[in-house]
Formats: structure tokens, C-alpha cells, sequence
């Protein structure tokens, strides 16, 4: 029999980014929450995107898209400016300063789907407005997975509308500085606690460098993160994590979820090792399943990674 691969809906940022790290400086170079999460995705299935651009969006970028499994049917081309956004490090990447937002046509985006693509059975939904989260999930009728994103400026601006979108939510990721700024708890599994008792069945929080913890129904595993030799930008890694693992869920009918989140460590270990999606262009699978299948070794034998 063969394999069905189900498609999957991405709605997001798409943005032309000027990165700042210890390493360099990249001015102009292609980013935003949804091209991280579609460039990651698409290694394992086809991605429908949406979202929203401006006439200064370049050909080069056209081109990526294109020779990716992303379809860009549902990506509006508006006169005015790309969503622009710059941002510093510091030397030791714990801190992030944004250096400008420029959003656009960006800002008054309001998402055009196909009514076919409303019918894909994995959704993910990217770190924009609450309000415009809801709009999706509200057309996504057969979606199996509803997988959500968020940020800190939500929680400051939107609690109560961010607690609907984790009402439809059967996945959520978030980081742990979010969880404990949403939940008001210091402890993982009492934050994720909190977090199911809002509706996702899955809860996920991203831990950086310390690896992710994933709740399952109030039942908590620590996963590590993948090590690798040289951090030079984490931009993105967090949407790619959220591609990888929905490429998983894009293989399987009955997920294992610690497989899947596997799956998002691994392609965030690739994404932060370049600056802006430069790694995520040179992915192989025969790399992936090396990464995989290292990460799989250090866990069951308990090496400290």
C-alpha cells in the first residue's frame, strides 16, 4: 500500500529580514515565521502557504518557494513594502534586541484561502494575532491537527483571545519564557498542566539549547537538544522545530509524538548552524536520518548531550 502524505496549511509572517549575531551580519536576506516553517516542512510533504507580500519581494525568493514542495496559491501580492524586520545578539546569544519592525502590508493582512486548501488535515498556525489565528482555524474543517504558535507580545496584548486559539489548538508550542509568562508558573509541568486545562491534548515547550519538554496529556518527557559545533544564528529555529514536526505528523496516521518532536529538534539543530535559511536549502534526508538517528542513540544510552 502506498503511503498517503497529507498536505499541510502554513499561515504565517513572511518577511525580509537583517540579521546581527557574533558572526556577521546578513542585511536583506528571506525570513519570517512561515518561509522557517515552510522550507522545513516541505522536506516531507507539500505546504500550502499563506500569506502576504509586497511588491519589493524578490524573484530569488519566488524562486526558493517554487522549487520547494510549497505552494504559493495562497500567498497575496499587495503594492507597499514587505513586512521588514531587524534584530542584534548578544555575544552570547541570551539576549535579542530588535532593531526595527517594519511591517507593511503586513499589517493589514487578512488571510485568502482557497477553499480546497481549508480542507487540509494538519494546520499550523504561526505566531500572528490571535484574531487572525482564529479566522483560520475557524475554515480549517477537516483539519486532524490544529498545531499553534505564539509569542510574548500576545500574551502582554491579547491573553483572553490567545486562550481561544489554544482552545482549538490540539498542539500547542511555546518556549518556556511564554509558558511562564502566560501560565504564572515557574515549573514545566505544572505550566503545561495549566496549558491543557486551556484544550491542546499536546503541549510542547521549547527550551532553547536545554532541549524540549513535551506534555501528552499531562504525561511529561524531556528531550534533549541535538548538539551541534557551532551556534550561528537562531532565527527561525523555533518555526523550523514546528516544520519538522509537523513533517512527521504529514507521514503518519498514529503519531508517536516524542518521534515527532524528535523530528523538530533535529531540523532546528540544521536551521541555527547558518545564518537565516541558508542550512535549511542544503538539507539532505541522508542527513536528517544521520542527525535522527544520533539523537535516538544519546537518549537511550543516556549520554549527556
Amino acid at each position: 500500500m502506498i503511503k498517503e502524505i497529507k498536505t499541510i496549511l502554513a499561515v504565517g509572517s513572511i518577511a525580509i529580514d537583517t540579521i546581527e549575531t557574533p558572526h556577521g551580519v546578513r542585511n536583506n536576506i528571506l525570513g519570517g515565521s512561515a518561509t522557517y516553517f515552510s522550507l522545513a516542512a516541505s522536506k516531507f510533504s507539500q505546504v500550502k502557504l499563506v500569506g502576504v507580500v509586497g511588491a519589493d519581494f524578490p524573484s530569488s525568493a519566488w524562486k526558493i518557494f517554487n522549487t520547494h514542495q510549497i505552494n504559493t496559491d495562497n500567498v497575496q501580492r499587495k503594492n507597499g513594502k514587505t513586512f521588514h524586520w531587524g534584530c542584534r545578539y548578544s555575544n552570547d546569544f541570551s539576549k535579542r534586541e530588535t532593531l526595527f519592525t517594519d511591517l507593511g502590508v503586513f499589517k493589514d493582512f487578512l488571510p485568502k484561502i482557497d477553499s480546497e486548501d481549508c480542507k487540509s488535515s494538519l494546520v499550523f498556525l504561526g505566531n500572528i494575532q490571535p484574531e487572525l489565528q482564529l479566522d483560520v482555524a475557524s475554515r480549517s474543517v477537516s483539519a486532524k491537527y490544529i498545531v499553534s504558535d505564539t509569542m510574548n507580545l500576545w500574551i502582554d496584548l491579547y491573553p483572553d483571545m490567545l486562550g481561544d486559539v489554544f482552545a482549538i489548538s490540539h498542539i500547542l508550542l511555546i518556549n518556556d519564557d511564554e509558558a511562564y509568562q502566560y501560565t504564572g508558573l515557574k515549573d514545566l509541568s505544572a505550566a503545561a498542566n495549566c496549558l491543557h486545562r486551556d484544550g491542546p491534548s499536546i503541549v510542547i515547550i521549547n527550551r532553547g539549547g536545554k532541549g524540549a519538554y513535551l506534555s501528552n496529556a499531562g504525561q511529561g518527557s524531556f528531550i534533549p537538544a541535538f548538539p551541534i559545533n557551532k551556534l550561528v544564528d537562531p532565527t527561525g529555529a523555533g518555526d523550523t522545530f514546528a516544520g519538522g514536526l509537523l513533517g512527521y505528523l504529514a507521514q503518519t496516521e498514529s503519531p508517536d509524538f516524542i518521534e515527532a518532536v524528535l523530528w523538530g529538534t533535529v531540523m532546528a539543530s540544521f536551521c541555527v548552524e547558518s545564518f537565516g535559511i541558508n542550512s535549511l536549502l542544503r538539507v539532505s534526508l541522508e542527513n536528517f536520518n544521520h542527525r535522527i538517528a544520533i539523537l535516538k542513540d544519546n537518549m537511550l544510552t543516556k549520554k549527556d548531550i
